[in-house]
């Protein structure tokens, strides 16, 4: 018997090849939605704190994931 001297389709290592999928509506939309329908990730801001207005102290927030800002009087 004569031996085989190509190698097969098989036995031959392929590099690891990356998906380019498209991605799905709910990746694309992931974290957006919740700030529309008003659950927002309100973070303190730290660049500016504390204000002063009216001779009371307000808060500044900043939502991390859409950046919209809100104001409180304590």
């Amino acid at each position: 018997m004569r031996a085989h001297t190509a190698a097969r389709p098989e036995d031959r290592h392929m590099d690891n090849i990356l998906p380019f999928k498209k991605p799905r509506a709910a990746d694309k939309a992931r974290g957006q939605t919740l700030c529309r329908r008003g659950f927002h990730k309100w973070v303190v801001s730290k660049q500016q704190q504390f204000d002063t207005k009216q001779g009371r102290l307000v808060t500044v927030y900043a939502c991390d994931r859409c950046g919209a800002v809100k104001t409180t009087a304590h």
